[in-house]
């Protein structure tokens, strides 16, 4: 008979569980990875973080709402975030970017309201890229100092750090007072007096100014004065908006607080460099490298080489690529190859929205890994918003078998709704069977955004667009957040009962994802056989194996409302595969040590695992074989 890896009294949690038997002792031992699983990233919006003032007024000042700074990351707040398996800390908003405050005594220029969204400004329309936002600094002028011994923190705490970069496009009142000597400013060359040139950093609607876009709905700063606040900004000749709107006015709905920046394509679309050849799909970083050496390129590039060598060299680990399909896949592999030579562990994340550009992006673009929101997010939501079918997951994951390690998972980030808005699922609750299928499904890794293991809603009222997710232009609390820190302990002393129990189940999730051995092994899905029997199954529940040659996990899923009684069967190639014979395998949840029997007979032709699935709810079964069982 087999038996379970762990055997642990009922009060053990699945940490201690991991800590005793999977994880290593360093937790920096592998790339990408701090243990045998795969890698956790949490995603931190940096201002709101550690921001304890919970008055939340809508278009409020830093003295009104208040902002969290660098140093509330201290040792206990970086713990807690470690306990959630956490490899990665995406550190969002940290490049310098418009804000409406006054830094001028820094030698900071002010921003004009007419053309940054929000009080606190959006962390996508970068000012300088060589400092980090002001406001996260006890002292903003020491505030790249800062950010470099939160960097330090990260890492003595067995994480690496990961920034945004944002090739497509920057602020439009771009203007570097860091830059290192012999960095040339975006646009500081630029001939204006033409539309398109390759080496331009931008491009040009020559001959007229631009104008700043106008709503009946919409009042920058809820309607306060300053100075700049005049609905109007000096830009002759105009530039093209961050989305590629060509208009001297921009609508009110495009990225206006953006310029787009010129790679050396052309208006027409076509390029102004050479093409990368497709057998480089099948080449590493450094011939990726090489074949760009010999190469005149537009000056974009080099630019934003310049950029990540800097943060490479502060001790960056990673970064985060913003809209990286609308940047051709060419000045990735340039780009990427480039930070490989230097640092061939970084973590490169992309956002890319086309599924048919995916393999692109990850052959010849040399991204590790991308969002997968066009697909299995989107598919996730609908079953967990009750109108969506669990095939669907399935399905997904067989179109990308093939790059499926490359494919981020995720259940929320700062662009999507909180779960537990009422516009998404309305309770946290609903996230839990999707959590455990998000993160366990794949080798790919997973991404927690801040406040959602506690149940964070979204509904605060910050100002510059609306409630269901939690605002990135504006300066606010984040109340469920905030009672997890509790004044700084981060102690979860705030929290509710129910809160306590869903960050338990959250640690309990991503460390199986993190540390378990079979994260990193084969999958096989249970769905299609299950859904087709009469077993109590139905497109409300997912099942699935994970599974090496040691040992097996068999997760199910139920995302109904009502608790179902299911009779799960394996295919039999899997019961053949397994080489499990006759009789009756003891099986142990992870998530709360009940002991589950998996009965085979008939030779293996018939499984069975009976299970009780309350509503909303998962179980992790293990199964651990003897050590002739795979592979001999």
């Amino acid at each position: 008979m087999a038996t379970a890896l762990w055997s642990c009294s009922e009060n053990q949690s699945i940490e201690n569980k991991i800590d005793e038997q999977v994880k290593p002792q360093n937790r920096n031992m592998q790339h990408h990875s701090q243990g045998p699983g795969k890698p956790v990233i949490y995603q931190v919006f940096t201002r709101l973080f550690g921001n304890k003032n919970t008055t939340n007024k809508p278009w409020g000042t830093i003295e009104e709402n208040g902002v969290g700074k660098f140093s509330d990351f201290d040792d206990r707040a970086l713990e807690g975030i470690a306990e959630l398996g956490t490899s990665y800390i995406w550190y969002t908003g940290v490049p310098h970017h418009a804000v409406i405050r006054d830094y001028r005594e820094y030698g900071i220029s002010l921003d004009d309201p007419d053309v940054v969204k929000g009080r606190a400004g959006s962390p996508y329309a970068v000012k300088d890229y060589y400092n980090v936002n002001p406001d996260l600094a006890d002292d903003p002028a020491k505030r790249l100092q800062e950010f470099e011994a939160l960097i330090q923190r990260t890492h003595k705490h067995g994480m690496k750090v990961i920034i945004d970069i944002v090739p497509n496009h920057v602020a439009r009142n771009y203007q570097s007072t860091s830059a290192p000597k012999g960095v040339v400013d975006f646009g500081a060359h630029d001939d204006t007096s033409v539309s398109y040139d390759r080496d331009n950093n931008f491009y040009y609607i020559v001959g007229e100014e631009f104008s700043v876009p106008q709503s009946q709905d919409y009042q920058a700063l809820g309607g306060d004065s300053h100075p700049l606040l005049d609905g109007e900004f000096v830009e002759v000749p105009a530039k093209w908006t961050g989305n590629g709107a060509r208009k001297a006015q921009p609508d009110m709905h495009d990225w206006y607080e953006t310029v787009k920046v010129n790679y050396g394509v052309k208006p027409d679309g076509s390029y102004d460099f050479p093409k990368l050849p497709g057998e480089y799909r099948e080449q590493d970083y450094n011939a990726h490298f090489t074949f760009w050496q010999d190469k005149d390129l537009p000056d974009s590039w080099y630019k934003f080489e310049q950029i990540v060598h800097y943060w490479l060299d502060k001790g960056v680990d990673g970064f985060r690529f913003d809209m990286a399909e609308m940047v051709p896949v060419e000045f990735w592999s340039f780009l990427n190859s480039s930070i490989k030579r230097k640092k061939q562990d970084s973590l490169l994340l992309a956002e890319v929205y086309n599924p048919d550009l995916y393999r692109d992006y990850i052959q010849l673009g040399l991204m590790d890994y991308l969002y997968d929101k066009v697909g299995f997010y989107d598919d996730l939501k609908a079953v967990m918003q009750g109108h969506g079918d669990t095939a669907k997951l399935e399905i997904n994951q067989s179109q990308l078998s093939d790059i499926e390690q490359h494919m981020l998972h995720f259940l929320e980030n700062h662009d999507e709704q909180r779960i537990a808005s009422p516009d998404f699922a309305g309770s946290a609750e609903k996230g839990k069977p999707a959590l455990v299928t998000s993160a366990l499904i794949s080798r790919s890794p997973t991404m927690l955004y801040f406040g959602q293991d506690v149940g964070e809603d979204g509904s605060e009222e910050p100002g510059f667009g609306d409630p269901t997710r939690t605002s990135i232009f504006d300066y606010i609390g984040v109340p469920a957040h905030q009672r997890w820190m509790n004044n700084g302990e981060f102690d979860s002393g705030q929290l509710s009962e129910q809160e306590v129990a869903l960050r338990q189940f959250y640690v309990d999730v991503m460390n199986i994802s993190a540390y378990h051995p079979v994260m990193t092994g084969e999958y096989v899905g249970l769905h299609g056989l299950n859904n087709d029997l009469d077993n109590g199954y139905s497109k409300l529940q997912f099942a699935f194996s994970r599974f090496n040659e040691d040992q097996a996990l068999v997760v199910i899923s139920n995302f109904a409302e009502e608790a179902v009684n299911v009779d799960l069967q394996l295919p039999i190639d899997l019961v053949v595969q397994w080489k499990l014979e006759n009789g009756s395998y003891t099986l142990i949840d992870l998530l709360s040590d009940e002991k589950v029997n998996l009965n085979i007979s008939e030779q293996g032709l018939k499984s069975s695992i009976q299970l009780n699935l309350p509503a909303n709810a998962s179980k992790i079964l293990e199964l651990t074989f003897s050590k002739s069982v795979i592979g001999d």
